[in-house]
């Protein structure tokens, strides 16, 4: 499988749970279990590949998988996820409140 899929797939993945988590974990950005998994996979996959554009030190090595750069596939994932959701969460609240009022 070549190594750039293998990034995305990680990311995807490590977006995704990120989502989850902060979405359950902060109430006032709560999109719902599969809003949350979906905007941080969103987010996980996109702002990885982003920054690992930016930062090449954070692809695969060629050949092998080295657990550095695996660590961070899965921190910068996370991290794009969280944020993705964070603020989708956040949008979604100020214009549901707009609304109301």
């Amino acid at each position: 499988m070549p190594d750039m899929l293998i990034n995305l797939i990680i990311q995807v993945v490590a977006g995704a749970i990120a989502g989850y988590a902060i979405g359950a974990g902060v109430k006032d950005i709560n999109l719902g279990a599969l809003g949350n998994t979906v905007a941080g996979a969103i987010g996980g996959g996109v702002g990885g590949q982003v920054l690992q554009a930016l930062i090449p030190a954070l692809a695969l090595a060629t050949g092998h998988i080295d657990i550095s750069s695996l660590i961070g596939q899965v921190v910068v994932g996370g991290v794009a996820g969280a944020i993705l959701t964070a603020i989708i969460g956040v949008a979604k609240n100020k214009t549901a409140g707009s609304r109301l009022a």
